[in-house]
């Protein structure tokens, strides 16, 4: 599965405390108190985002996609960590910012300014709750399931992030959905929306198919099991779906 967030941020937050140590002791009191400050943000972050807790609603993120003033100054450390670290993965790796799935069907990672969203003016799903939703960006219709970086949408919200993208899809609007770059989150709702619209037989056939489009994506053990649940709670079979529109969901 590799390293979750938890264990990632965890890590920092520990770096940054020896760093805080290193400094206070040589008597850098005033530079040392930011970076104790960072380290208790990040130790914050690692606690709400383990698999146990898993609580995305601490960093305030709203349905409209813009994070609340507290939230920006609380959370400034890692808010603006994960957008710095973000730009440079992608000048490093180089990826494509987004890769047509189907027609009208597109994934991919954080639209950060326009050139990084396909065409068409397209109904966006965004996967993350560490990214805002940019302002040149408020004329698209919007959905939001806030989920942490290595983990997955729950199975309900998979289903009601597929029903919305549906009736976008029956409007003949294209749907984007994406997460931090496009790897895991993103790419486990597009599995379920390809099921759902008849082009996937099942969501392993599905990153099969999103795979030969968007060799870079990698989802995990927690992204399976979530799509393994979302497929088992289905009242109907995808060839059902084609006819009648995606069936509603019961979880017990």
């Amino acid at each position: 599965m590799g390293l979750g967030i938890s264990v990632l941020i965890g890590l920092k937050a520990a770096t940054l405390f020896t760093v805080f140590t290193y400094l206070r002791n040589l008597g850098f009191t005033l530079l040392a108190i930011p970076v104790l400050y960072a380290s208790l943000v990040s130790f914050l972050v690692a606690i709400a985002a383990h698999p146990s807790i898993n609580l995305p609603i601490l960093l305030g993120k709203g349905t409209d996609g813009r994070f609340p003033i507290w939230s920006l100054i609380m959370f400034s450390p890692y808010l603006y960590f994960v957008r710095l670290f973000s730009a440079l993965r992608r000048l490093i790796s180089g990826e494509a910012p987004y890769s047509e799935i189907s027609e009208g069907l597109y994934v991919g990672g954080w639209p950060c300014s326009l050139d990084k969203l396909p065409p068409g003016n397209p109904a966006i799903i965004d996967c993350t709750c560490e990214f805002p939703r940019k302002m040149e960006l408020s004329g698209h219709a919007y959905f939001c399931i806030p989920t942490w970086d290595t983990r997955s949408p729950q199975p309900a919200e998979i289903e009601s992030a597929v029903k919305w993208a549906c009736r976008k899809r029956a409007q003949k609007i294209s749907v984007f959905v994406h997460c931090a770059y496009g790897h895991g989150r993103s790419v486990a709702v597009m599995c379920a929306l390809l099921v759902a619209v008849g082009l996937a037989e099942d969501w392993k056939n599905a990153e099969k198919l999103i795979r030969e489009r968007r060799p870079c994506i990698q989802m995990n053990a927690r992204h399976h099991k979530a799509l393994e649940e979302w497929s088992k709670h289905r009242l109907s079979s995808p060839s059902k779906n084609q006819e009648v529109g995606v069936s509603s969901i019961i979880f017990s």
